[in-house]
């Protein structure tokens, strides 16, 4: 059975390298191990052996039994229009700007493109591990949303009440005598406008029992993932963190991510008198009282939620290379592929 690894959490935090270094670990551990991310750094998309935008995993020229794919939203939107559509109507789907419009401007449209590929490959059965690098909409939760609204946005009572509790006859669709919202647009669009908008809702209504079946099956994968949320010990991520907690969302494992090393609160014997030694001084008691505050912020956090933690030491330099996130990750404490199960 391929395992789900979801690497989460807002933007900023270091997730993308986290995530691309638990790949490394698992290629090396001898997992044929894919790794699916958005937009990741072009120095860390050259180490994980990505050139281009696709959605199709690419091999990584340098480890054996590891591939990387970097989501192309736009394609992998028509590619849901074609699974769940008769050809014909995915044909029409993908040319209509408002099916663009609502693939770019949805605000769970890139969270339920990535879960859809995810679900994609782990029903492959080509995968020992799928790692996935989701997209930090409100700090990774738009992603474990998506499904749901996505069925929503298929199926919801907007929807019903413009194209009617059944779906119609295309001819039906037009009756405007028989659907007052579409009265009313017609006299607020126009004629032409408003057959091009009732014919897109026609055509995204027959997608709704392919995406219902799907998303049900998105959010199985995600029951049983394991899923690991990357945050650092300032405010604003550390908020976003406990947000998981706060709907009903319990990770496996919590990382610490920029974690300064413990050692650097240690008491040191003042430099000399001078103006060099005071400012050098006066930053080692800097340095000192921020590990303090960073122990104190992940104490409180793991006394809140009581979810297992791991730290990932803060690096002068980002990775760039497969030794270097292979150190990532074994430079931790607490993240290890037997963390996750993998």
């Amino acid at each position: 059975m391929t395992r789900a690894v979801l690497i989460t959490g807002g933007g900023g935090v270091g997730k993308t390298t986290i995530a691309a270094a638990v790949g490394v670990g698992a290629a090396r551990a001898g997992h044929r191990t894919l790794v699916l991310t958005v937009d990741p750094a072009r120095r860390l998309a050259t180490a994980l052996g990505l050139e281009t935008l696709g959605n199709h995993p690419e091999p990584n020229p340098q480890l054996d039994g590891l591939f990387a794919a970097m989501l192309d939203s736009a394609a992998s939107w028509d590619a849901i229009a074609y699974r769940h559509a008769p050809v014909e109507v995915a044909d029409r789907l993908v040319t209509n700007p408002l099916f663009e419009a609502v693939a770019s401007r949805f605000p769970s449209g890139q969270g339920y493109a990535a879960s859809e590929e995810m679900a994609v490959h782990l029903e492959s059965g080509e995968w020992d591990v799928v790692v996935v690098d989701t997209p930090p909409a409100s700090g990774g939760i738009d992603f474990f949303a998506a499904p749901s609204r996505m069925r929503e946005l298929v199926g919801g009572r907007l929807l019903r009440w413009l194209t009617g509790a059944r779906l119609p006859g295309r001819r039906g669709l037009f009756n405007l005598a028989g659907r007052p919202a579409l009265r009313l647009a017609d006299a607020l669009l126009g004629g032409p406008l408003l057959e091009q908008v009732a014919e897109f809702l026609f055509d995204l209504r027959t997608t709704y029992d392919g995406i219902t079946a799907k998303a049900a099956a998105i959010d199985r994968h995600f029951a049983t993932a394991a899923i690991v949320v990357v945050t650092t010990a300032d405010p604003g991520p550390l908020r976003e963190a406990l947000r998981f907690h706060e709907v009903g969302i319990e990770p496996e494992l919590v990382v610490f991510n920029r974690s300064l090393p413990d050692d650097w609160a240690a008491t040191v014997d003042p430099l000399e008198d001078g103006r060099a030694a005071a400012a050098l001084n006066e930053n080692l008691a800097r340095w000192a009282l921020e590990v303090g505050r960073q122990e104190d912020a992940r104490a409180d956090f793991s006394g809140r939620v009581g979810t297992p933690m791991a730290t990932v030491p803060w690096l002068a330099d980002a990775p760039v290379d497969l030794d270097g996130l292979q150190a990532v990750l074994d430079g931790s404490e607490g993240l290890s592929l037997d963390a996750l199960g993998v």
